[in-house]
């Protein structure tokens, strides 16, 4: 095996210890939400303007996405904050063209029903197909 295969393995591992896919696409809402706020950032300063709130909105998002990565314990907490974040940014970043708050609801989403699931044994250890369909397998 080669220094590939051990790094992909160990990374197989890694995004299965937590929630890979809900963090990513969080940290892709993060970003496209934040998109819109930064083009106008001219207009951020303006009294009465809301591009500031799609400034906090959009940041807090992609720090989110971030902290799904190191702190797996918090997944609902931060898959509940990412899609209520993710609606309201509709009203001060026009929600990233819509995708941002599609791409934040299916990050938050997939945050929240991620769960540990603990490894079986290998089928090798339980025995041959054979033994597995004849029932002949006992079990440890």
């Amino acid at each position: 095996m080669g220094k590939f295969h051990v790094f992909r393995t160990k990374f197989k591992s890694w995004r299965r210890s937590r929630p890979f896919w809900g963090a990513t696409f969080t940290l892709l809402s993060g970003m496209i939400i934040l998109y819109v706020p930064v083009q106008l950032l001219e207009v951020a300063a303006a009294p009465g303007s809301v591009v500031s709130i799609g400034l906090i909105f959009g940041g807090v998002i992609f720090l989110i996405g971030g902290m799904g990565y190191f702190f797996p314990k918090f997944n609902i907490v931060f898959g509940v904050l990412t899609i209520f974040l993710s609606v309201l940014s509709i009203m001060g970043a026009m929600g990233g063209f819509l995708i941002g708050t599609l791409l934040g609801i299916i990050g938050g989403s997939l945050s929240v029903s991620w769960r540990v699931i603990k490894q079986e044994e290998p089928a090798a250890e339980m025995g041959s197909i054979r033994e597995i369909a004849a029932g002949t397998v006992e079990e440890k």
